[in-house]
């Protein structure tokens, strides 16, 4: 059974090709594809998915499955909108008129 093992990050995009056997566990072709080594990735830091959906190390693969090793947020998502909104200069002030009201009648 063949399946894809992916590892990515800003600097590096490596797709590994792995053969395994009727029943291997998605932690089985992680090790048997090498990247832990080759980029000292530790397993217990990583998390795992298939085609971009969540998965545990135990799940019994299927013919031609793309797992992608996941790397722990660096930042929060809010804490990064957050950052993101006060870099952001800010914009230029909208300056209204005042509306005459109409006289009741």
């Amino acid at each position: 059974m063949k399946v894809t093992v992916v590892w990515a990050t800003p600097s590096i995009q490596d797709i590994v090709g792995v053969d395994v056997p009727a029943g291997a566990t998605l932690a089985d072709a992680v090790a048997r594809s090498g990247l832990l080594a080759r980029y000292g990735l530790d397993p217990a830091s990583l998390g795992f998915a298939i085609y971009g959906k969540r998965a545990r190390g135990n799940l019994a693969l299927v013919d031609g499955d793309r797992i992608e090793l996941t790397r722990p947020l660096e930042v929060e998502p809010g804490v990064a909108r957050a950052l993101r909104a006060r870099a952001k200069p800010l914009a230029k002030p909208i300056h209204r008129t005042k509306r005459q009201r109409a006289e009741p009648g």
